[in-house]
């Protein structure tokens, strides 16, 4: 069978999406990193050093680094008919030199089968630390406890939509992140 005979499935469905959550978190996570390396490397010319955190206690997911920036990079995802209006950060996060949140909005291309990207931007220009999270409101836990009191969770603060920036493409995203201008030359 050729290519041109294959017809896609669509094996997305929202409740797949809720029994496979960590593979399908694992999918966001890979498939960003490799749009943003090849981003990097074909268009820039530029190497990108990728660690990723095994344990999520210091804010961050993975760490990126290019053009002598260190990147500490909280991951954060929604469809793009998503309702989610804010995001959790945490403080740790601001401890790291250039700390910043990145929230990837995708979308699902079932004809070309693949997943599209926009994304939105917390943080400042590379080399600078997190913006302060001081005046954000301290994140609660979604459960309450046995007498439906839902506890503030000191270490999370909530940031809305409208505190981040708006990234259209991956190549703005790579030019905030480290630095980077857009060479006269396109990818050759």
């Amino acid at each position: 069978m050729s290519d041109s005979q294959l017809v896609p499935i669509n094996r997305t469905s929202k409740a797949d999406r809720f029994l496979k959550s960590s593979f399908f978190e694992q999918l966001v996570e890979h498939v960003f990193i490799s749009e943003l390396l090849q981003e990097a490397y074909y268009r820039f010319g530029m190497t990108v050093e990728v660690l990723r955190s095994e344990i999520d206690a210091s804010g961050y997911d993975v760490v990126f680094e290019c053009n002598g920036i260190i990147r500490h990079v909280q991951l954060k995802t929604s469809t793009i008919h998503g309702k989610t209006s804010r995001q959790k950060v945490n403080v740790a996060l601001a401890e790291k030199p250039s700390g910043c949140v990145v929230w990837i909005i995708r979308s699902e291309d079932n004809p070309d089968c693949r997943m599209r990207s926009t994304y939105r931007f917390f943080g400042n220009e590379a080399g600078q630390p997190l913006p302060s999270l001081d005046g954000f409101a301290v994140a609660k836990h979604t459960k309450g406890n046995k007498d439906g009191v839902k506890a503030e969770r000191p270490a999370i603060r909530v940031v809305n939509k409208g505190d981040f920036i708006a990234i259209n493409t991956m190549t703005e995203l790579v030019m905030r992140l480290f630095g980077l201008i857009v060479p006269s030359t396109g990818c050759e």
